[in-house]
């Protein structure tokens, strides 16, 4: 069996954080790795080979979301900060540089620029839906507050 990713997980103290192999906790939700809709059209040994490299695709997909559940974490403590000093939501500064940052990192990996910009504009988008909202929360919890206090 192949070894497991690793993901990071938080320490108690919140600043550190070191790399646990993944579980099959982290893997198995529901899901039947088998599945498939090809039948008896291939071989049984094509089968296994296509099964082990579907696991290891599976592994790939398991670790993306947990690391993506880790930096939506992030993100919201940035919300969080931003709510507190009125900061907009988004910083398009920022943002520019991540992606123009992820295009060369895809290139150097092999991996379509393109697709990796599509990917960050995508995950920015749901980031700063996450920040408008913290925003908005934060808003009323100050209206409330000004309200108790009159």
């Amino acid at each position: 069996m192949p070894q497991q990713p690793a993901r990071a997980q938080r320490t108690e103290d919140h600043n550190r954080t070191e790399e646990r192999p993944m579980t099959a906790e982290h893997t198995s939700c529901e899901f039947d790795p088998h599945a498939t809709s090809m039948g008896d059209e291939v071989a049984p040994e094509v089968y296994e080979e296509l099964f082990a490299m579907r696991r290891s695709i599976d592994n790939f997909d398991a670790a993306l979301v947990h690391i993506l559940a880790e930096r939506f974490q992030a993100t919201k403590r940035v919300g969080v900060l931003k709510a507190e000093h009125n900061l907009p939501a988004g910083d398009p500064g920022r943002e520019e540089a991540q992606i123009a940052r992820l295009r060369a990192m895809a290139k150097e990996s092999s991996l379509d620029p393109e697709f990796a910009e599509k990917f960050l504009n995508f995950i920015i988008s749901e980031v700063i839906r996450h920040h408008v909202r913290i925003a908005n929360e934060h808003a009323d919890q100050d209206e409330e507050t000004e309200k108790s206090e009159s």
